[in-house]
């Protein structure tokens, strides 16, 4: 699994929780990666959007402008758990040679 895919996976999870605007899954996975670039993460939001795991929608954002929410698709439920499931097998595989 790579980072890509962590942070696919990290987002997806984000999203199963509810719908949330850009800078509420920016913060975490920011916090997470600090190495990613937020451009990276706005760009595999916009990806996921084109394969039609994730859809947005514009709000009210709190007294400012409307803000952008993005919401996890039927499709996006089923690539999360995908993801769940190839972390999990990676997660044992490594845990198979000690590491913790």
């Amino acid at each position: 699994m790579l980072k890509k895919e962590l942070l696919e996976l990290c987002l997806l999870q984000l999203l199963s929780q509810g719908d949330r605007y850009g800078y509420e899954v920016l913060t975490p996975l920011r916090a997470a990666f600090p190495d990613t670039q937020e451009s990276a993460i706005y760009a595999l939001l916009r990806g996921l959007g084109k394969e039609k795991y994730t859809e947005w929608y514009m709000a009210p954002g709190g007294g400012g402008p409307d803000r952008k929410y993005y919401k996890l698709t039927p499709a996006g439920r089923e690539r999360l758990e995908m993801l769940r499931a190839d972390w999990q097998h990676m997660r044992d595989a490594i845990a198979s040679f000690g590491v913790e």
